[in-house]
Formats: structure tokens, sequence, C-alpha cells
């Protein structure tokens, strides 16, 4: 699993990949937390808010930008991090998750919006799971 941030005018630009469609969900959390707290997500971080969260899309792309927007959201009303993500149920364009985090008093970056831009989850010439996520900032 990988995640490299490439640069883009105004925005963050990410390009995330992962051996499982799941893990690509999960990882694409743990790059948006590290733009919101640069290395903030560590075991030994009390548990302040535990929120369950059901998504629905019409394809893997959409549901992924949807999820990310709803854990961005999530984020933003709460002041929250969520560093633990667990993927509860995922079948077919819909999943539910629990997600676990800590309050804190600032963000080191706020992003307005996961973008539709560039997304598109594909299963890659070498057997993962990729997608490009543009977060505007």
């Amino acid at each position: 699993m990988s995640i490299h941030y490439l640069s883009h005018t105004a925005d963050i630009r990410m390009l995330i990949c992962a051996k499982t469609l799941q893990d690509l969900f999960i990882e694409g959390v743990k790059g948006m937390n590290n733009i919101l707290k640069e290395s903030f997500c560590d075991p030994s971080n009390k548990i302040d808010v535990i929120e369950m969260i059901h998504i629905n899309a019409s394809d893997n792309t959409t549901l992924l930008i949807n999820f990310l927007s709803d854990v961005l959201s999530s984020s933003c009303i709460e002041k929250v991090v969520y560093c633990k993500i667990e993927i509860i149920e995922f079948k077919a364009y819909q999943m539910i998750v629990k997600l676990s985090g800590t309050r804190i008093n600032k963000f080191d970056e706020e992003i307005k919006a996961v973008t539709h831009h560039e997304a598109n989850v594909i299963k890659n010439n070498k057997g993962l799971w990729e997608t490009c996520i543009i977060f505007d900032i």
C-alpha cells in the first residue's frame, strides 16, 4: 500500500494504491487525515468520538468520494481526526463503517471538499487498486 502526494494548483492531489478495495478506502482516510493534522494518528491517542456511517453509491469511485466526504464532514463538525477505521460491511457499492477518533483544537490544513475530478477507482496492471483524489483546500 502506498500514498503519494502530487502537485496541483490550489488543491492537494493524492494518488492512493492498495492491495484490496477496502484497503484503498482506509488508505484514503489515512491520507486525508495526514492533510488535516500531519502525523497525528498514534495508537496511544485517546478515543473521544465513535461514529457509524452508511454509504451507498452507483459505483466504486462514487462510493469512495462519498465515503471520504462523509468522513471529512464529520471531522469538521466534531473537530476530530478519525484514526481508526473499521469496515463493518462492504458489498457492491455500499458500506457500513465504524470510525473512532480523537478531538483536536485545530487542523493543520482545512479541506473544503473531496472532488470527483480525476477520481477513477481501478485495478491496475500490477493487480493493485488505485485512484487519484483531489482535495479542494
